[in-house]
Formats: structure tokens, C-alpha cells, sequence
């Protein structure tokens, strides 16, 4: 059988591209009303599936909220993913006594995660950021200088991981809070 060379093309992609895996979770609808997704990417790290991401964002054109959603492809514990992101803060120019700070605020809220669970932050402007674990809301951290920090991690024009930033971006630009301007 011969298929159509669309249809092989059509494959070829799906098993290639990072797949969105939730539109519109509910937990990040219920928090921001309509939402479309900006993009999606994944993170590989020396040959390994870290997790894949997606980016949310209002539907309005002038919302200030976004999301991020990461669904993990191996097994960490809380305190290493709170380890990791104080290290990331710091990368960015954050200091290191306001990142450790931080970082033991989210070691004592992050759970441990195994491959295809998915952690959630929601920022929504003079709210903070909730986080989410499996769909269910477990913290809330004010502030939007927590929030710039936390998701410059991925958004941040001097992000480790540039080639994730650009696929979440898509053909858009970072929110507000990370840029100011596209």
C-alpha cells in the first residue's frame, strides 16, 4: 500500500514535533477565562526527555496573564526541581539570598514528580503565581518579581534554554511582565 505523500509528511511531523498535551487544561481556564496557546516545546538535556512545556496566554490581545504547563518525561523530586529553578533565578540575575529564598519556599510546595505528571503556574497580575500539580491548585506566591524570575526561567531573552523559548514563543512575543516590549 502506498500512502499519500501528505499523509507521510503529516507522520513524519507528529513524531517529531513536540506535541501539545492539554488544550485549555481546566485549572488554567478556570484561573484566566479563554486562553490559546502560544507554543509548545521540550526540554532535552544531554540526550534525555526533561519534560515538554506549554505556553498559555489570555485570549484578549492585552492580557497580562499567562501560563505555563510542564509535563515531565522522568522522575525528580520536589526539592530538586526547587533546586534547579533558584539556580536558573540566579542565572538570570536574580541574587543569591532573594533566589534561596525562593528556592525553599517551592521545596516546601513542589512535589516529587514521575514521567507524565504535569506541574502548572498561573501568573495573573496583582494575584501572583499559582501552581498547580496534576490540575490541582497547591500554592499561591505573590508578587511579580517572583513571577518575572520564576518563568524568565523559560520566557527571558538570556534563558539556558533558548531553543525552548523560541518554541514556546512561536511567532509571538514574551508577556508584558518578562519583556515589557516585542
Amino acid at each position: 500500500m502506498k500512502l499519500p505523500r501528505t499523509l507521510l509528511i503529516g507522520l513524519a511531523l507528529n513524531i517529531t514535533t513536540p506535541m501539545s498535551f492539554a488544550k485549555e487544561p481546566p485549572h488554567i481556564k478556570t484561573m484566566m477565562g479563554q486562553t490559546q496557546l502560544q507554543g509548545l516545546g521540550r526540554l532535552n538535556f544531554w540526550g534525555f526527555h526533561v519534560y515538554d512545556a506549554n505556553l498559555y496566554r489570555g485570549a484578549t490581545k492585552d492580557s497580562q496573564e499567562f501560563a505555563l504547563e510542564l509535563k515531565y518525561q522522568r522522575s525528580f523530586s520536589g526539592e530538586a526541581i526547587a533546586n534547579r529553578t533558584a539556580e536558573e533565578m540566579k542565572n538570570l540575575g536574580t541574587s543569591d539570598a532573594q533566589a534561596a529564598s525562593w528556592g525553599k519556599e517551592l521545596a516546601a510546595i513542589l512535589p516529587n514528580v514521575e514521567p507524565g505528571q504535569t506541574i502548572a503556574a498561573v501568573y495573573i497580575p496583582r494575584q501572583g503565581t499559582s501552581f498547580f500539580y496534576e490540575g490541582k491548585k497547591i500554592s499561591q506566591i505573590q508578587g511579580a518579581d517572583f513571577a518575572k524570575a520564576f518563568f524568565g526561567i523559560w520566557l527571558d531573552s538570556k534563558t539556558t534554554a533558548p531553543k525552548l523559548r523560541t518554541e514556546l514563543l512561536g511567532q509571538g512575543c514574551p508577556p508584558p511582565l518578562i519583556s515589557g516590549a516585542c
